[in-house]
C-alpha cells in the first residue's frame, strides 16, 4: 500500500505533466485605513503599517478606541503615523527686501493601534469588509507543535525563512484566503528551516547559492514537496495541491535535465516531513555541522536567502 508521501508525490508529478495552473498569492494585503474615517493612509505610512502583518487593515488611536467603548489590550505597542502639519501663511522679507508668502511645514506623528490589538469594539462586518476568520486546524497545529527544536517565529507582511537568524516570518492567519493555505505556507517555511545545520543539515544548504541556480531551485523543490506531504498527512491536500503543482513546475523549468531530481527531492522532502513531525532524530552528517557563529560569519550565506524571500508558494527577490 503506497504511503502518504508516495501518493502526494505521484499526484504532484501528474499535475506537473498536465500543465501549469495559474499561481496566486495565498493571502491579501489591503491598504491600511483608519477605522473611523475609513480613509486610507498614504505615503510612508502605507509601508510602515502594512509591513507589520496584522490581520486587520484598520487602525485607530487610543482615544478612538475608547470612544467606541473598547480598549487596547495590555502589552500592545502602538505604531506611528506621520503627517505634515501645515501652518498659516506668513509673509516674510528676504535679505534683499523682497517680500514672500510661505507656509511652514512641520513633520508630526501620532500613535495608532491595529484593530486586532483592541478589545470590546463592536463594529458591523459590513463596515469592516473583513469576514475571514480562518480558524485553526487541529491536525495542522499538532504538526507544527511536534517539530523538535523549531525556529523562532515573527509576524511579517510576507512569508520567509532567514537561515542566518533561524527565523520564520509569517503573515497573520486571517490574511490568507483560507486556513489551508496558511498552513501550506507555514509548512513550506518550516521545511526550509529543517535544512539548517542544527537540524537535518541538508546538503548544500549551508553553501552560498544564487537565485535561480540548480541548488537553490532544488531547495525550493524540497520545501514545496515537504509542504505537500504535510498537507496530505493533515488531510488538507485537496485544497492546496493545484497551487503547489503550479509552483513546482515554474522551478523545474529552471533546472537542467536531471531524471533523478524528483526522486532525490522527494527523498529529502520525506526526511524533512518526518523531522517536522518529530519522527526523526537530528541527522549527523559525515561533515561536522557548522555552528550558528560560523553561519553568521559567512556574509555570502547570511545575506543570500534574506535577499530572496519565500512568499507562500513562490520565491521573490527581496
Amino acid at each position: 500500500m503506497p504511503s502518504v508521501y508516495e501518493i502526494i508525490t505521484e499526484k504532484i508529478i501528474k499535475q506537473l505533466e498536465s500543465g501549469v495552473a495559474p499561481w496566486r498569492k495565498p493571502w491579501t494585503s489591503q491598504t491600511p485605513a483608519n477605522l473611523i474615517t475609513q480613509k486610507e493612509y498614504r505615503g510612508l505610512n502605507v509601508f510602515t503599517l502594512a509591513s507589520q502583518g496584522f490581520p486587520s487593515r484598520f487602525w485607530l488611536t487610543f482615544n478612538q478606541a475608547t470612544k467606541l467603548g473598547g480598549r487596547i489590550r495590555r502589552g500592545e505597542r502602538s505604531s506611528p503615523v506621520i503627517f505634515w502639519n501645515v501652518g498659516e501663511e506668513e509673509e516674510t522679507t528676504t535679505q534683499d527686501g523682497t517680500k514672500e508668502n510661505s507656509r511652514p511645514f512641520l513633520l508630526r506623528y501620532y500613535s495608532v493601534f491595529n484593530l486586532s490589538q483592541t478589545e470590546g469594539i463592536d463594529i458591523p462586518a459590513s463596515l469592516l469588509q473583513e469576514t475571514r476568520t480562518n480558524d485553526p486546524i487541529e491536525t495542522c497545529e499538532q504538526i507544527v507543535t511536534n517539530m523538535p527544536n523549531p525556529p523562532a517565529f515573527e509576524q511579517s507582511d510576507i512569508a520567509w525563512y532567514s537561515p542566518s537568524n533561524d527565523v520564520v516570518g509569517m503573515p497573520a492567519r486571517g490574511l490568507f484566503h483560507s486556513s489551508e493555505e496558511f498552513y501550506a505556507t507555514e509548512f513550506h517555511e518550516l521545511a526550509h528551516s529543517s535544512g539548517h545545520a542544527k537540524r537535518l543539515h541538508r546538503e548544500n544548504f549551508d553553501n552560498p547559492v544564487s537565485f535561480g541556480s540548480e541548488s537553490y531551485s532544488k531547495e525550493e523543490l524540497i520545501a514545496e514537496m515537504t509542504a505537500a506531504m504535510l498537507c496530505g498527512i493533515a488531510g488538507i491536500e485537496q485544497r492546496i495541491l493545484e497551487n503547489s503543482a503550479a509552483y513546482l513546475k515554474t522551478w523545474i523549468a529552471r533546472l537542467k535535465s536531471d531524471s533523478r531530481l524528483l526522486v532525490s527531492a522527494a527523498s529529502q522532502a520525506q526526511k524533512a516531513a518526518d523531522f517536522i513531525q518529530g519522527k526523526l532524530a537530528r541527522q549527523e552528517g559525515e561533515r561536522q555541522p557548522v555552528g550558528v557563529d560560523d553561519i553568521k560569519g559567512d556574509p555570502s550565506l547570511t545575506n543570500t536567502l534574506q535577499r530572496h524571500r519565500f512568499v507562500g508558494h513562490k520565491c521573490i527577490s527581496a
